[in-house]
């Protein structure tokens, strides 16, 4: 399936990294060529920056969003933050389902699709990650577990919440490694995660869906992987820490050549 591209959508991701006045320091930079972008802009960041990385932002076209939320209001959930916290700092994205949740906190499909639904009635919107492990791609069952991985997270969501979530497939043995999809691999996958979108709501659903490529992008590949008809943007991990390397994909992102 093959789309008319509306929009472009670069999410960073800055996962441990960074303190508040690093944070501060950051948006001081980024800001200023910022302003007249015509793709989304999104940067995911560590609980205790999201009230500075707000506050920095407020008045400009940059959204703030984090990087997990727990699937209840409240409770005896040690370390944890609700949707509703977030929400209540003016957080506007959640990514729920990266491969460093998955590897290393024992997330799954089923967690996964219990935190979307708490991000969603609280109007948080979602970045979801699927994505296959290197033996899942060199065993061919790369579309077998994004299948899956899809299907769980989104059962009960409704076409109407479907509007408020972006896919990102990022393959794992992608993530932190400096290794990337090529582009055919890349765009291959978002097709058929389109495809899937189809099945479960309808192809306007799957049209209009936003799916990123998550698996180290950067300023040197982004124009290739940014060009592919069903891949409308990126979530940026190591790349987006550093101001200038961000700024470079959002500029390759509104050259009009992707």
């Amino acid at each position: 399936m093959n789309i008319n591209k509306k929009k472009t959508v670069i999410a960073g991701n800055w996962k441990m990294n960074k303190t508040p006045i690093e944070t501060k320091n950051f948006f001081k930079d980024i800001i200023p060529v910022t302003t007249t972008s015509k793709c989304d802009i999104i940067l995911c960041v560590p609980y205790i920056d999201i009230s500075y990385a707000v506050k920095e932002t407020k008045g400009s076209n940059i959204k703030i969003g984090a990087q997990n939320c727990h699937w209840e209001e409240s409770g005896a959930f040690t370390g944890e933050v609700s949707a509703k916290m977030l929400k209540s700092i003016d957080t506007q994205y959640v990514i729920i389902g990266h491969s460093e949740r998955r590897l290393y906190f024992a997330e799954t499909d089923t967690t996964v699709n219990k935190k979307i639904k708490a991000a969603l009635k609280e109007n948080l919107k979602v970045i979801l990650c699927v994505g296959e492990s290197l033996e899942e791609r060199e065993n061919d069952t790369t579309n077998e577990v994004v299948s899956r991985q899809t299907k769980v997270a989104l059962k009960g969501i409704t076409i109407n919440q479907i509007e408020n979530i972006i896919i990102a497939y990022e393959p794992l043995w992608a993530i932190g490694t400096g290794k990337t999809a090529t582009a055919e691999q890349a765009d291959e996958t978002c097709t058929f995660i389109r495809e899937i979108i189809s099945h479960l709501y309808n192809r306007s659903a799957a049209e209009n869906i936003v799916i990123q490529y998550g698996g180290s992008m950067n300023s040197k590949n982004a124009q290739e992987l940014l060009s592919k008809p069903n891949i409308n943007g990126g979530l940026i991990g190591g790349a987006s820490l550093n101001a200038n390397e961000f700024v470079e994909i959002i500029n390759i992102a509104n050259s009009g050549n992707v």
